[in-house]
């Protein structure tokens, strides 16, 4: 079953695009996650091509970072949590591995970091703050196809927003999987498109 051929991708007026956890210590030199980071590298081009066009089209740009615990325990019950709390623990809004990829942060970006949870939109200030810039379209960017995007898209499409996740500018481990689940997941819950496709749209007259 898929739903890719859903052809709407949103007026420029409401649209944000949402960048997820594309910071140091995800994909960056010091990633707490190097499985990701690898098969991650080739999303940052593309990536930072669409955001410069979405600023250009006077699209909002959000990077949904997250920024540790605080000193607290956002780890809950899930083996991942098990393996990166020790590895995040440390982690404050100044900490480096809280940063933005400097190839993708631009003026006037919105940067919402979270301290808990692995989902970026769960009782978090993303979806509330979206709402009321008066949006109703997010393309969803960045990683991971694994699990922070399907959650983020959960929750967003029972808010009411549509969607949209560009296939070259998201990543999962491994490849194969990744591909997998964009067709077979993000495909129920969103509109699959590209980084040109959506620039191109951005850019009509």
């Amino acid at each position: 079953m898929s739903l890719e051929a859903r052809p709407a991708l949103g007026e420029i007026h409401r649209t944000a695009v949402v960048v997820v956890e594309c910071q140091e210590g995800v994909l960056g030199e010091s990633s707490v996650l190097p499985a990701l980071a690898g098969p991650a590298e080739t999303l940052v081009g593309p990536l930072s091509g669409l955001l410069a066009a979405a600023r250009a089209a006077g699209v909002a740009v959000v990077h949904a970072t997250y920024a540790g615990p605080l000193g607290g325990s956002g780890a809950g019950t899930a083996p991942l949590w098990k393996a990166l709390g020790p590895l995040t623990d440390g982690w404050a809004d100044d900490h480096p591995g809280t940063r933005v990829l400097p190839e993708l942060l631009g003026e006037g970006d919105l940067v919402l970091p979270r301290h808990h949870g692995l989902n970026p939109a769960k009782g978090t200030e993303l979806l509330p703050v979206l709402q009321g810039k008066g949006i109703d379209t997010i393309v969803l960017t960045g990683v991971s196809v694994n699990l922070a995007l399907p959650l983020i898209a959960g929750e967003a499409t029972e808010e009411d927003f549509h969607v949209v996740v560009p296939r070259d500018a998201v990543a999962g481990t491994p490849k194969e999987y990744a591909d997998l689940a964009l067709r077979h997941t993000l495909g129920m819950l969103a509109t699959l498109t590209t980084v040109d496709a959506l620039m191109a749209h951005w850019d009509a007259p």
